[in-house]
């Protein structure tokens, strides 16, 4: 029972019954906070075949372009897709997007706020939401698509700074 006690006290989004809870940061400090994150999309050769002056040209649009908007409309909403999220306005996000030397689709998107609370989530949902729309978006040339990993890149501002290596 100590166990699983502590290990509830380790997870932020319990309380001390057991029951899902917001984290309450009203105490926090504010302070400037960003986070990046990435996700990485293998399309096969006969999609990669329409890449035209750095993006996909498809009968739906330029594709990364699409993907883009995609992935800031949804950072902006995460706090509403995501349970006990809190619902942030963001200073700014951006994202980018490039094709590897694996011939692989890069996204790579950056949230960044001055709040009391990170911006981790956003960045994960807007990479996250920029690869889904890729993957729609070229569905109709192949299925044979892979959205392969999303990430967590780097974060900063609150209690520990975090960059992957």
């Amino acid at each position: 029972m100590a166990i699983l006690i502590s290990i509830i006290e380790m997870i932020t989004h319990i309380d001390n019954n057991g029951n899902p809870n917001m984290v309450d940061v009203g105490e926090k400090a504010i302070s400037r906070r960003s986070a990046s994150a990435r996700s990485i999309v293998s399309l096969p050769s006969e999609v990669l075949e329409h890449l035209i002056n750095g993006d996909l040209l498809t009968k739906k649009g330029p594709v990364f372009q699409t993907a883009i908007i995609a992935g800031i409309m949804a950072a902006k909403k995460t706090g509403d897709l995501i349970p006990l999220c809190h619902p942030l306005g963001l200073d700014n996000c951006s994202i980018n997007i490039s094709v590897n030397e694996e011939n692989e689709i890069v996204i790579d998107c950056t949230a960044t706020i001055t709040a009391k609370t990170g911006v981790e989530m956003e960045a994960l949902v807007g990479a996250s939401m920029a690869a889904l729309t890729i993957y729609d978006m070229c569905k109709a040339m192949s299925h044979d698509m892979v959205i392969k990993e999303t990430k967590l890149m780097a974060k900063t501002g609150g209690k520990r700074d975090f960059k992957r290596a």
